[in-house]
């Protein structure tokens, strides 16, 4: 059988691969990643990812999954990007028509998928989540994204999740949760903490993990706070949800020593029912995997 082709958007790089039907799994020797600049201009963003996309071998199915973060309108193809900070010049632009003109004869169709979703039925199928009915997937970056899945397919309406089924349109505290729980957001914590000069240049959430993890006290609680907050505001929806799993990725879940205690010790302050925390078991592979599963599975596509 013929592989799968997907792409998996980033706002600073695009990933292309062939997924193996046969395996589920990406292709070594087909991943390509290439750096992507966010804010430019339109035909420059789409160029670079249709350049990743046509270092892949040619001999692959028509169809693509294709990972993106959001605000996005999946069914459409349509950017709705406007005033978020990143991907700005795509808003109101038919990404897929102009992927497609740029793919030429190698794209008939583009299976659009937010990229949490494609993160967690890349773990459903092949990760963490596998077994898991009702499961919550969270990638923890720059913010916190999320999906809630059942039975391997994304839930965006209902009583039993969030809006559009997105923890970070959340509040806490009376704020949003992005303003506890977010790359910028512990880094403000944490200069608050240390009473950092305002002019001093902040350390990035790697570092302050690192320092954590040397016994600094501020950077530790930076982190607990952060975490132990997230947990408190999730607690509600696992139960509404019936989730067995909150399965954790993103480029913070590497401080899986840090995370996982305080997220735990916050779900169990809420007085949810319990619930197991497990890391992610393919976090760089999962959103190629489940865009793949997306390309055969989903119903329309523009």
């Amino acid at each position: 059988m013929s592989p799968i082709p997907v792409l998996d958007v980033g706002g600073t790089h695009v990933t292309a691969a062939l997924v193996d039907p046969a395996t589920g799994r990406p292709i070594p020797s087909s991943v390509t990643r290439r750096p992507l600049g966010s804010n430019a201009a339109a035909a420059r963003i789409l160029d670079a990812i249709a350049l990743a996309a046509l270092e892949l071998p040619a001999d692959h199915r028509p169809c693509w999954g294709v990972a993106m973060p959001g605000p996005f309108d999946y069914d459409t193809g349509i950017g709705r990007f406007a005033g978020i900070g990143k991907f700005e010049s795509l808003s109101g632009v038919d990404v897929g028509a102009g992927l497609r003109r740029r793919l030429d004869h190698r794209a008939e169709r583009l299976r659009f998928l937010n990229d949490a979703d494609a993160f967690a039925i890349g773990e459903y199928h092949a990760g963490a989540a596998a077994g898991h009915d009702r499961v919550v997937c969270l990638t923890l970056g720059t913010g916190v994204g999320s999906s809630f899945l059942r039975t391997g397919r994304p839930v965006h309406d209902g009583a039993t999740v969030p809006p559009a089924g997105h923890v970070h349109r959340l509040t806490v505290h009376h704020r949003p949760l992005e303003d506890t729980v977010s790359r910028r957001a512990i880094r403000a914590h944490y200069a608050r903490l240390e009473a950092l000069p305002a002019d001093r240049a902040l350390p990035d959430v790697h570092e302050i993990a690192v320092r954590a993890e040397e016994g600094n006290a501020a950077a530790a609680e930076a982190f607990r706070y952060a975490f132990d907050t997230l947990g408190q505001a999730l607690a509600p929806w696992i139960d509404r949800f019936e989730a067995t799993a909150v399965v954790v990725g993103g480029s913070m879940a590497q401080s899986w020593g840090l995370i996982h205690p305080a997220l735990s010790a916050g779900l169990a302050v809420a007085g949810g029912t319990a619930v197991r925390v497990l890391p992610a078991r393919r976090p760089a592979e999962a959103p190629l995997i489940g865009a793949a599963h997306w390309a055969q599975d989903a119903p329309s596509a523009p």
